[in-house]
């Protein structure tokens, strides 16, 4: 590894920290696109180095609310349990897909996460009026957590993504989650389920582990810098902003896979 290659892994795992830290979620959506454009990765490498950093960006998140009240662990371990057999799933099948396939369906999904962020930024809350799961965990929700779990799982290791965009509404919305438990538990979930979807990809190659390090690096100092501008600028902003980059990144990936997909020149 050259010079200019660390400097490029510092760099993209800066920016997925940045994210992270400043919007509480979505570094994940930008992680593929830095590593697959930016330092020249395959597809399916990069799904393993993008999962690895978001499991341990949410862990650190986890450790910071340890002491908040704030992450459910039951309800956060039996997501887990089925996310991560769904994790599994969704990173051997990945092996069955073209990566232009796989990159054009991501752009799609960061296009559908990025306006589903600029919809609720200004929001602060969520209502619900059902039952919640939060305190109380009877049958019912039991099955609710099983199987919102397989499909953020699915999603995991076949993406390379944490899930928080698909986790945070299914708690808030469907278990009766508050917002803030919500966000903290879903860090428990999506540490847990990254394992399982990087269990499902270690068995398919190796794993360049000084460029995981530069990438934790970078992703560590970006976190700082992330958690300090989102105590400056508010989260509605944060949020508009990196969804208006998100979806800008898309466009031009749906532009270069569709062109390689119909056999045009890129």
């Amino acid at each position: 590894m050259t010079i200019d290659q660390a400097g490029l892994a510092v760099l993209s795992g800066g920016l997925i920290g940045l994210a992270l830290g400043a919007t509480g979620g979505g570094g994940s959506l930008l992680a593929i696109p830095l590593l697959v454009y930016l330092l020249g990765m395959k597809v399916q490498p990069a799904t393993v180095l993008s999962l690895m950093v978001v499991a341990a960006s949410a862990l650190i998140g986890v450790y910071q609310r340890r002491k908040s009240g704030e992450v459910r662990v039951k309800p956060g371990l039996i997501f887990s349990v089925t996310g991560a057999a769904g994790a599994w799933a969704g990173a051997l099948g990945l092996r069955f897909v073209r990566g232009e396939t796989v990159l054009l369906l991501f752009s799609i999904l960061m296009i559908v996460v990025a306006w589903r962020m600029w919809r609720s930024s200004g929001q602060t809350d969520s209502r619900f009026t059902g039952e919640s799961c939060a305190e109380r965990f009877p049958r019912s929700c039991w099955v609710k957590v099983s199987l919102i779990g397989m499909v953020v799982g699915l999603l995991t290791g076949f993406f390379g993504v944490g899930g928080g965009f698909v986790i945070v509404p299914a708690l808030t919305l469907v278990l009766g989650f508050p917002m803030r438990m919500a966000v903290s538990t879903s860090l428990l979930i999506i540490a847990l389920v990254a394992v399982g979807g990087l269990v499902g990809h270690l068995q398919t190659g190796q794993v360049d582990w000084p460029l995981i390090g530069l990438l934790l690096l970078g992703s560590a100092i970006g976190m700082t810098g992330g958690s300090w501008g989102a105590q400056q600028v508010s989260q509605a902003t944060l949020a508009k902003g990196f969804a208006a980059i998100a979806i800008l990144v898309a466009i031009v990936m749906i532009i270069h896979n569709g062109m390689k997909l119909v056999g045009g020149s890129v």
